[in-house]
């Protein structure tokens, strides 16, 4: 896999930035061991993100319901989040978002130039879901696999949206989520509340050279060429 020729960051949140780092005291070799480590039971990882090296979280498949909290506007939106095994993550995300129209705005998010700390989006508005899907299937290594590529499409006429973010969690946001709960339990993903995702411990992104040129590539396809704040 050659996790450690590409470049990586650890990636924290406010909460893990308190905690000790579980890569500080390992050798190369249990680093480079423990990178070519994708599957977790009945579960297998993209090559976009690996968890801390004490497993504080073990990757795990299901999903959970949460909310969106706006603070300029003071409201709530509903969210649905899932951590879905590398075999069908894609299929599925391509599915959530049909239920979102004929005609949809897309957001691709990257933080290659921030080495995973800072982030800039680009969009495009108004293209056709058929043209879209054709676009992202050609893609698809790129958006599975580079760990600082995320998209989001979304219709605002619907006030909704799905994202398939850089570490490849599927997330719904708006009403009603039954559309994409359905599809999930589909394909046999289980709604387990309790779960905690890769994101909310200490983790790896992956990244390399040729996902910065094929992502530059997605982007001039799908006729990019703004900065974007949604």
């Amino acid at each position: 896999m050659g996790f450690l020729k590409n470049f990586f960051t650890n990636v924290f949140d406010e909460e893990s930035l308190a905690e000790p780092n579980s890569f500080d005291s390992v050798s190369d070799e249990q680093l480079e061991a423990h990178l070519d480590v994708s599957r977790y039971g009945n579960f297998t990882l993209t090559d976009a993100v690996r968890p801390s090296y004490d497993l504080r979280i073990t990757p795990a498949e299901g999903y959970r319901h949460d909310e969106y909290h706006d603070g300029e506007s003071n409201s709530s939106v509903p969210v649905i989040m899932a951590s879905v095994s590398k075999e069908t993550v894609f299929e599925i995300f391509m599915e959530m978002i049909e239920p979102l129209g004929s005609v949809v705005d897309v957001v691709l998010e990257t933080s290659h130039q921030g080495q995973g700390q800072r982030h800039s989006d680009v969009c495009r508005e108004h293209i056709d879901m058929p043209v879209l899907k054709s676009i992202l299937w050609d893609y698809e290594d790129m958006l599975m696999n580079d760990g600082c590529t995320g998209i989001a499409v979304l219709n605002p006429a619907i006030l909704q949206e799905v994202q398939f973010d850089e570490h490849k969690l599927l997330i719904g946001y708006g009403e009603p989520l039954a559309n994409f709960e359905e599809i999930l339990q589909d394909h046999g993903i289980t709604c387990n509340e309790p779960m905690k995702f890769i994101t909310e411990a200490e983790h790896v992104h992956s990244s390399s050279d040729a996902f910065i040129q094929t992502f530059d590539e997605l982007r001039l396809h799908l006729g990019m060429d703004e900065m974007c704040v949604y």
